[in-house]
């Protein structure tokens, strides 16, 4: 059997991701990696300008604005 190019798991990749990101809590988001920490940063508002924040124990960081989330930030990312 043939082993799939990189192009082709990349793509593979992306369609079982895209079945999740449509399940996010709006539409429209905002997504960064800092290799270097290993920290993926997603952003449900522009500016976030977030008031509080809370640590769960799994090392993912809500954020939120008032009652709204608007970000999370994901601790260890590549390791999950």
């Amino acid at each position: 059997m043939a082993r799939k190019t990189l192009k082709q798991e990349f793509l593979d990749e992306m369609l079982q991701t895209a079945s999740h990101l449509i399940k996010f809590p709006t539409k429209r988001f905002w997504v960064d990696y800092d290799e270097g920490a290993d920290v993926l940063y997603l952003g449900f508002e522009r500016p976030q300008n977030a008031t509080d924040s809370r640590m769960l124990d799994n090392g993912i960081l809500l954020r939120y604005r008032e009652e709204a989330l608007v970000g999370v930030t994901i601790l260890d990312v590549s390791k999950r």
